[in-house]
């Protein structure tokens, strides 16, 4: 029950890439579906009544410490995720702008019409 936020994120996002022909929008999808696999990966690591993995002196046991702590494990795979999607984000923002440049477009339709007529 508690992934239908994920899921619907990630049906929005793969809705806009495959429907959109502007590449702004598509960018936008993708963003949205990076985001739905960072809301997926936080919801793994939950765990309900869990406290943050940090060590108090309430919790000074190990044992107890375990059973009660949430996975840190996808909250550090969370931070890299955002990383590597801030750098894949400004890679298609710049490859777009490109195109933007040598097209005068962001129709991928446009585009794809005018790359044939120019190998023609």
């Amino acid at each position: 029950m508690v992934y239908i936020l994920a899921t619907i994120l990630l049906i929005v996002g793969l809705f806009g890439v495959f429907t959109q022909k502007n590449l702004i929008k598509i960018i936008i999808s993708v963003s949205i579906i990076e985001s739905a696999v960072n809301v997926f990966l936080i919801l793994v690591g939950y765990r309900s009544g869990g406290i943050a993995p940090l060590m108090t002196e309430q919790h000074s046991q190990a044992e107890v410490f375990a059973l009660h702590s949430v996975d840190p494990l996808p909250q550090a795979m969370i931070l890299t995720s955002i990383v590597i999607s801030l750098s894949i984000l400004a890679l298609m923002v710049a490859i777009s702008l490109r195109l933007y440049h040598v097209y005068g477009t962001y129709d991928i339709t446009e585009i794809r019409k005018a790359r044939l007529n120019s190998k023609s």
